[in-house]
């Protein structure tokens, strides 16, 4: 009887090993690696956006995009915008949580099934592996030499289409005056059960937030904030929509907009850590709509989309971020280029994991996008 592979041969090798990748894209790995050759993806394109739906519009009018995320609705911004702009291209975008999504990519190219023509995720590793696996599609859009230099794959293999930040945040009606000066404060005995959380060991940002807080404040810090009994929940939507709904008054884990004004305050911290990354995207090799793909990527990296950033933050070094912020990347305590390192590194993530799951119990409840199945969007 044939067994599923151990965690420590998942760890050891990779979901995609584990999970069956196939013996050509090992071939093509080993091929490559021997002969050196990594594609540039050429000059950056020139054709203007126009010129680009009426190309996408001749190859079949379609797309498809697995997008990484907590609930469909997120998506739906670039589902509006995208279609506003080129009604003729018949978009899907199809939301689950990063780590589902590239699991199933890699099903589907072991088993030639394969559905989406751009994957946008939050599992960075992810898109190195790919590279190297020559799964992806080397191409530069217009703009790729204004982007921030981490913020994209020299030869073109991914860009980050926008930035991302997770930090804690508070509802203004619900605190008053009385607002928690930062993550060391909220183990104050007055939080306690007016505090909801995403689950860190469920979501890899969140899990390196609550990294970096216990790298600062402590061992002692967890575990006194362990005992102010808050309310976990699967999705990094959920603290601010507790918060927003004046369930709870403090949120952890989860992105806002910094300059935003409503019911949540999103903190960006003036010396506490807080998390931020680039959300990588990239065309796939076998896409069956490249054209729009290309499209897309385009568009998302117009300055047009990057100044309609909802947090203010764009990935481009040339859009200037509104009045009182900076470049994402002028703020040490974002911790911007230590993700991708932390998410390189497997077996460390599932030892913070697994300590977390001792300090606050075992992750509970369905993902809160549901069950998606091996071919969404098909």
């Amino acid at each position: 009887m044939t067994s599923l592979p151990s965690r420590r041969r998942l760890l050891a090798t990779g979901a995609g090993a584990a999970l069956g990748l196939g013996v050509a894209a090992a071939g093509a790995t080993s091929a490559q690696a021997s002969t050196g050759r990594v594609e540039s993806g050429g000059a950056e394109e020139t054709r203007s956006l126009d010129e680009l739906y009426q190309a996408a519009l001749a190859e079949g009018g379609k797309l498809v995009i697995y997008a990484g995320g907590d609930v469909s609705s997120q998506a739906d911004g670039i589902r509006n915008g995208f279609k506003n702009r080129f009604p003729g291209i018949d978009l899907t975008v199809v939301v689950d949580y990063s780590k589902f999504h590239d699991v199933r990519v890699d099903n589907q190219f072991a088993t030639d099934t394969l559905v989406p023509d751009v994957v946008q995720l939050q599992t960075v590793q992810d898109f190195v592996r790919w590279k190297q696996e020559r799964r992806l599609l080397a191409y530069k859009p217009a703009g790729f030499s204004k982007l921030y230099a981490p913020f994209k794959d020299p030869h073109g293999a991914w860009v980050a289409v926008q930035v991302s930040a997770f930090s804690y945040m508070y509802g203004p009606a619900a605190v008053g005056s009385d607002v928690p000066s930062g993550p060391l404060d909220l183990v104050d005995a007055r939080w306690k059960g007016r505090i909801a959380s995403s689950y860190p060991h469920d979501d890899d940002a969140v899990l390196y937030l609550y990294t970096l807080y216990v790298e600062k404040y402590g061992w002692d810090w967890l575990a006194r904030l362990a005992g102010q009994d808050l309310q976990f929940a699967r999705g990094s939507y959920t603290p601010s929509a507790a918060v927003s709904s004046g369930q709870k008054a403090v949120g952890v884990g989860g992105s806002g907009a910094p300059l935003a004004t409503g019911p949540v305050k999103w903190v960006l911290p003036g010396e506490a850590p807080f998390m931020s990354w680039g959300q990588r995207a990239a065309i796939l090799r076998q896409a069956k709509n490249p054209t729009a793909a290309k499209l897309y990527l385009n568009w998302r990296l117009s300055v047009e989309q990057q100044k309609a950033a909802t947090n203010g933050w764009s990935v481009r070094t040339d859009v200037t971020p509104p009045t009182g912020l900076k470049p994402i990347w002028e703020y040490p305590n974002g911790n911007l280029d230590g993700f991708p390192r932390f998410m390189a590194d497997r077996a460390r993530i599932e030892r913070w994991k697994q300590t977390f799951a001792l300090y606050f119990g075992e992750v509970k409840g369905d993902p809160s996008p549901g069950w998606l199945g091996l071919h969404p969007g098909a």
